[in-house]
């Protein structure tokens, strides 16, 4: 079933940030009060528009790449995008994984 809207998109999304057992006690803190819930909205409003890279999809949102990339895990895991299965070239050249919208 495709999705057409964000707020479709957005259900059962997890509504926190979460640091790795072994990160520092900054990133515990930090990850407390991150936004993750807007740049989760923000890039799957980028994915309804159709597939893209980290790049690209950076780029159609107004996030960092390391911002998309970090919440692309986590929208992966909770079953919100899956991989294409194909490579874009990536702002820098290099090859990169597309996403979708699942």
């Amino acid at each position: 079933m495709a999705l057409t809207t964000t707020q479709d998109a957005m259900e059962s999304l997890p509504l926190f940030a979460a640091a790795r057992r072994t990160d520092p006690a900054t990133s515990h803190e930090a990850a407390k009060t991150a936004p993750v819930s807007e740049h989760q909205r923000l890039i799957m409003d980028a994915l309804v528009k159709g597939p893209a890279g980290a790049s690209g999809i950076a780029a159609r949102c107004g996030l960092s790449g390391h911002q998309v990339n970090k919440r692309l895990t986590e929208l992966a895991k909770a079953g919100r995008i899956v991989e294409t299965g194909r490579l874009v070239t990536s702002a820098s050249g290099r090859g990169e994984r597309e996403w979708r919208v699942n």
